[in-house]
């Protein structure tokens, strides 16, 4: 690892510091080392439930959108692994959940300047070096070695952390889990007689039909589904709707005022937190082909109803429920609860001990970004740092997106060498947004 101070630095590898890395690889524009605690690249591990795929289509890989020809594409992905004819033959546009994860390992394996097993303890702003930069201090996890570099840039890629109700932290994992370690305590659950998920999006509907396979196989194990939003309501997949996964719309969203774009968020929900049409229709299916002679008992479903709380009683769980519509609260009892109660931004101790004073906030919790994705400081400066974490407020729905993530890295690369490296598309919408295009 070299000392001289480096045009980027990293922190945190995942899809999307994955993608920037990527990219760099096949520029000479833009040079950088990039950080990761974890010993090794794996993407969500706790979720790679077989035969569940991702919500986007392939070409929403680390690179196309910005540089089809790359040899980090998933395309030459299938090509280098001889999956081309099969892929073609499955028919299908989204990628399994484990093939993604597996292409994603394939192309970490061929960049330079990837380093696991090293932990960013702290981030020094040098502001007032004869080169202003940031020095990043590293720790190695395996000998506790700290490492110092030098960069020109960073940019915050670390992700998010399991959103958990109050109290669930001191309940044993195989017993209360997230759905960050639904397969690593897969096998406890199996054991059980009652099993509850309580969610509403995405990662609950997928548990709660691998375990529906389980049950078909383990026979009297009971599986009850809590949600709080008014049903199980399907992703807006639809043409027009997806549209706000492009350019045009980030562009629009992020000239909106703070309350504006707050208000947009709320109509777009579905957009967000919806669950995938197919999933939908393979649970319904599957409960229609159960119920032929009878009504299943093992099975229960029931929206509107939010936990309030969760304890230990009589060798299993009491949830505290209250089904909010109808004002009516009641306890229920489980041996094993799973929770896909979702994320949160994860930032690390150090990011607000250095900067939280340094930059500008829109209001609590939500600092000001700008369209380049850098966070904006109260004294202008030429080093930047750049944020791939909590961005909804102020670039949309689309910054989850693992299409609009290469989008993203083609503005920060494009930022740091000052010339246009990699082209965005453009004219991307049918719709126009913003009515100052007429005027």
């Amino acid at each position: 690892m070299e000392r001289q101070i480096k045009d980027v630095i990293g922190i945190g590898i995942g899809p999307f510091n994955l993608g920037l890395a990527s990219l760099m690889d096949q520029t000479d524009e833009v040079d950088g080392l990039f950080f990761e605690k974890t010993p090794e690249y794996v993407w969500h591990p706790g979720m790679l439930i077989e035969t569940m795929d991702l919500q986007v289509p392939f070409l929403a890989d680390l690179v196309t959108f910005a540089d089809p020809k790359s040899p980090y594409t998933f395309m030459n992905y299938l090509y280098e692994h001889d999956r081309m004819f099969p892929f073609f033959f499955h028919r299908h546009f989204e990628v399994p959940r484990q093939e993604y994860n597996h292409y994603m390992q394939w192309v970490a394996s061929q960049l330079k300047g990837l380093y696991f097993g090293h932990t960013v303890v702290d981030v020094v702003d040098k502001k007032d070096a004869e080169v202003p930069h940031y020095e990043v201090i590293v720790e190695e996890t395996a000998t506790g070695e700290q490492k110092y570099f030098q960069a020109r840039h960073v940019v915050l890629g670390t992700g998010n952390e399991p959103l958990i109700l109050d109290g669930m932290d001191r309940l044993p994992n195989e017993d209360v889990m997230h759905t960050s370690r639904y397969l690593f305590e897969k096998d406890h659950l199996l054991k059980s007689k009652h099993v509850t998920i309580v969610g509403s999006g995405q990662s609950a509907l997928e548990v709660f039909l691998d375990l529906l396979e389980e049950q078909d196989r383990q026979g009297d194990m009971k599986l009850s589904l809590f949600t709080r939003s008014g049903g199980l309501f399907q992703l807006d997949t639809a043409k027009f709707a997806q549209e706000m996964f492009t350019p045009e719309f980030v562009d629009y969203f992020h000239t909106l005022s703070l309350s504006q774009r707050k208000e947009a968020l709320n109509t777009l929900g579905p957009l967000r937190k919806g669950i995938d049409p197919e999933t939908l229709t393979r649970l319904y299916t599957k409960l229609y082909h159960r119920t032929t002679a009878d009504q299943d008992s093992r099975v229960l479903i029931q929206p509107m109803t939010e936990i309030t709380g969760i304890e230990a009683e009589n060798e299993g769980y009491k949830l505290h429920c209250r089904q909010w519509q109808e004002e009516h609260e009641y306890t229920y009892q489980t041996d094993k609860v799973v929770l896909a109660t979702g994320y949160k931004p994860h930032f690390p101790d150090w990011f607000m001990e250095r900067f939280k004073d340094e930059i500008e906030w829109e209001e609590e919790g939500m600092y000001k970004v700008s369209r380049d994705y850098q966070l904006l400081f109260h004294d202008q400066r030429d080093h930047h740092f750049f944020t791939l974490t909590d961005l909804v407020h102020s670039h949309g729905a689309g910054a989850t997106n693992l299409g609009l993530s290469v989008h993203r890295n083609v503005h920060i690369i494009n930022t740091i060498a000052g010339k246009e490296v990699y082209r965005n598309q453009k004219d991307t919408t049918f719709q126009q947004f913003s009515m100052k295009n007429f005027q």
